[in-house]
């Protein structure tokens, strides 16, 4: 049986109960996880220790997704994180705008299971050093 690497994951979700529900669900797998309320927190979070994947909602407060992305730009920057796009709003505008600024997918919240989350992380690849 092959060992899993804990995956560093940040979620970022404006919902506190739901913050913590993938807090717990990601570290029950080992994952190390933490948790910002919104992208101006993401992005602090993101200077101080860089994480392998990170779980992006884009309808947020301060600083929602789309503006996170621009910011922290995953496609030229920071090409080894995985973002994926976390959110319950499928508006074809904003995926595509989520994938041009370099997430890597977009999953509507309401339709994945704790158990599709967890596949979801373990699927994605990532190169530690």
């Amino acid at each position: 049986m092959v060992k899993k690497i804990p995956k560093n994951i940040l979620v970022v979700e404006d919902d506190p109960s739901l913050n913590e529900a993938y807090k717990m669900i990601l570290e029950s797998s080992g994952h190390i996880t933490r948790t910002a309320h919104d992208g101006k927190e993401a992005l602090r979070l993101v200077g101080e220790q860089e994480p392998d994947i990170i779980f992006l909602d884009l309808r947020m407060p301060v600083m929602d997704g789309i503006e996170f992305l621009k910011e922290y730009q995953p496609k030229k920057l920071h090409k080894h994180v995985k973002v994926i796009v976390f959110s319950n709003y499928d508006m074809q505008q904003e995926v595509d705008e989520a994938y041009d600024l370099g997430a890597e997918r977009y999953v509507l919240k309401a339709w994945a299971s704790p158990k599709e989350l967890l596949k979801l992380v373990d699927d994605i690849d990532v190169h530690h050093q």
